[in-house]
């Protein structure tokens, strides 16, 4: 039985008659298989999924197949065809990368450079942001943006994975765009003075209070769009762990900070999936009030695993998303690697295909 994946794709045809939309293509985790995306028919009996109970899908080997439906609407599914007997999710380390991030210097902002930088207000202080331009970056050009926020550290396991918690570690929104087309920001977080960059959390221990690094992105994303041509209408927030978590925490804090996003793309974690950490407002009832200012945006929301809905954290955020009542654009993919490390996205896979496509249907859209 094939794992489905949800992902809420606009309906076809007059826009006044919901459409159903299954497309199949070549690939899988298991290096053969099928993507596709459908729209969920109500009148199919539903098939059980390890414990979580979706609607079959028709399937077919030919590439590039397209068929439409009639029928209610209720959402669309990317389909991994892996059964629920797939192999384990491979090692990065046995699958060579493909892309290598550009060491961080601390010069001019150029093409193809990733620079140390701070916005002019914090000049006086050790506070720094990662900024990476486009290799085909031009002036007077009109370019989305990646902005991302890192995992804790210092942190590693016995995989080898490791996280610096500094934003001169993050890999993930290189890998997402390749290095190209672009302009790719590695947000710091900040101690609660504003005068430094954190590796913990956000702001001083034990209140871990987000003020400072809330001000800082506010002032940052902005400016970075005046200066280098940034999109203000096509800005993604990315994160790995603590990042993934910052997605909606930080991102969605409160209404100034949540006009920014575009779309959301959190790697393994969940803002309201798991509670008792460290910070003031990590229960669910304040995640489900973060979670009212998404509005219907797009959210990719990836973790470590193989098994589409099989891993805990992917079956933890849906649940929790699903326990709010909260509708929207929700895309849920194991990466297809056992490793907790946002290097999965400078190798060659079908989750990081996924999520290019996704994006670029993301920022299509009007």
């Amino acid at each position: 039985m094939p794992g489905l994946i949800p992902l809420n794709e606009p309906a076809s045809g007059s826009g006044k008659e919901p459409r159903a939309r299954v497309a199949s293509a070549a690939a899988s985790y298991s290096q053969s298989a099928a993507v596709s995306c459908l729209r969920d028919q109500p009148q199919q009996p539903p098939s059980q999924i390890g414990n979580l109970n979706y609607r079959r899908v028709l399937q077919r080997p030919e590439s590039n197949l397209t068929h439409v439906f009639a029928g209610r609407a209720i959402s669309v599914f990317l389909l991994a065809a892996v059964s629920l007997s797939a192999a384990p999710a491979v090692d990065i380390a046995t699958v060579a990368p493909d892309l290598t991030v550009p060491k961080m210097e601390k010069s001019s902002p150029a093409p193809g450079k990733r620079v140390r930088q701070t916005h002019p207000d914090y000049a006086d202080t050790q506070v720094h942001h990662a900024l990476y331009l486009p290799a085909n970056w031009k002036p007077g050009g009109n370019y989305p943006i990646l902005v991302e926020f890192a995992g804790n550290g210092p942190y590693s396991n016995q995989f080898g994975d490791i996280s610096t918690g500094k934003v001169e570690g993050s890999k993930l929104g290189y890998g997402i765009s390749g290095g190209k087309g672009f302009i790719w920001v590695c947000m710091p977080y900040l101690n609660n003075a504003g005068a430094a960059n954190v590796t913990r959390w956000w702001g001083d221990p034990p209140t871990y209070n987000p003020t400072a690094t809330l001000d800082y992105c506010k002032k940052t994303v902005p400016w970075i769009c005046r200066q280098y041509g940034g999109d203000p209408k096509k800005v993604i927030l990315a994160g790995f762990s603590r990042g993934a978590i910052a997605c909606n925490y930080l991102g969605l804090h409160d209404d100034e900070i949540a006009k920014l996003w575009r779309a959301f793309i959190p790697y393994s974690h969940y803002d309201g999936a798991k509670i008792h950490w460290p910070y003031k407002g990590d229960d669910r009832a304040s995640a489900t009030e973060r979670l009212k200012r998404l509005k219907g945006r797009p959210q990719f929301i990836c973790h470590e695993g193989s098994r589409p809905m099989n891993t805990e954290n992917l079956q933890q955020a849906k649940g929790f998303i699903e326990s709010t009542g909260i509708q929207g654009d929700f895309t849920y993919l194991p990466t297809g690697f056992r490793n907790h490390n946002d290097a999965w996205t400078l190798r060659p896979s079908p989750a990081r295909k996924a999520l290019r496509h996704w994006l670029d249907r993301v920022l299509k859209e009007e």
